[in-house]
């Protein structure tokens, strides 16, 4: 890659060794790679996943309902290591044909439920289980609205403003603050929601609060991307307050820290969990 402007072809071809830190996984095509069965575990929902901000909405969001008291939310959780292409095995493909974690199989259905996108797993076991999610029609609404906010905006964050900033081979202005400007307004939305409610809904912690905290929250309260300083995060009063507030939840906690390898003596994370007391 050199800086010079670059001149799009008539018709794009795929070079497979275009560089970055994600050349080997990336393609233009759908479907299976290989042939490798998906692991079975003991319990009524089977996850396969990775602890990034999408696969752990799906592991607060269970571990919350676990925290109410629903023993059918009990779950396994394998890791997708999406670094080796294990979302392209058959196995996975078959349960989500979009190659992309986290995914969800319900085999307390006949037949068993699979369910794909971590927007619509979060909605699937907030109706599965009546929690967190409100009933009456305008608060639904809004819930969902903010729900749909973060699966809109996200891509943004990680796919736009993260790649370039921290993962593109090289570093371009334009795209930079492109993106930068973007997540900034996007941060600014939340802040300025945030100073008149205690959630993002109003006085109720609901599914749209973990979707949007597991990637917000963890941007302005974790350093993503190395990019606190750059963003001027601390200048988002509200959001770290809210964010603050619901990191301290257990069962938040809890899910953070499934499907990932430690990080460091003090990272108390685990690979898999395919019981309570994995994460006790």
């Amino acid at each position: 890659m050199t800086k010079d402007t670059y001149t799009p072809p008539e018709v794009w071809e795929w070079d497979n060794q275009s560089g970055g830190k994600f050349t080997n996984i990336n393609r233009p095509i759908s479907g299976a790679t290989h042939e490798k069965d998906l692991p079975r575990g003991k319990h009524p929902l089977q996850l396969y996943s990775l602890g990034t901000p999408n696969g752990m909405k799906v592991t607060i969001l269970l571990e919350e309902l676990l925290a109410l008291g629903h023993a059918g939310a009990e779950y396994d959780a394998f890791l997708i290591n999406i670094g080796e292409g294990d979302q392209f095995g058959s196995g996975f493909v078959s349960v989500n044909p979009n190659s992309k974690i986290p995914a969800l199989l319900d085999v307390s259905t006949q037949p068993p439920t699979r369910i794909f996108e971590s927007g619509a797993i979060m909605v699937y076991l907030a109706e599965k289980f009546g929690e967190l999610l409100p009933t009456e029609a305008s608060a639904r609404a809004e819930c969902m609205s903010w729900l749909f906010w973060q699966m809109g905006s996200a891509p943004y964050l990680g796919g736009g403003f993260g790649h370039f900033y921290a993962y593109a081979p090289e570093k371009f202005e334009y795209p930079i603050n492109r993106f930068a400007m973007e997540v900034k307004r996007q941060l600014d939305v939340l802040d300025k929601n945030l100073e008149s409610r205690k959630f993002l809904c109003g006085d109720d912690y609901n599914i749209s609060d973990i979707a949007v905290c597991s990637w917000y929250g963890m941007l302005v309260l974790k350093n993503a991307y190395n990019a606190a300083k750059f963003l001027d995060v601390a200048s988002y009063k509200n959001v770290i307050r809210w964010a603050e507030e619901i990191a301290e939840r257990p069962a938040f906690k809890r899910g953070t820290r499934v499907n990932r390898a430690p990080s460091g003596p003090e990272d108390s994370a685990i690979i898999e969990r395919h019981d309570s007391s994995d994460l006790d």
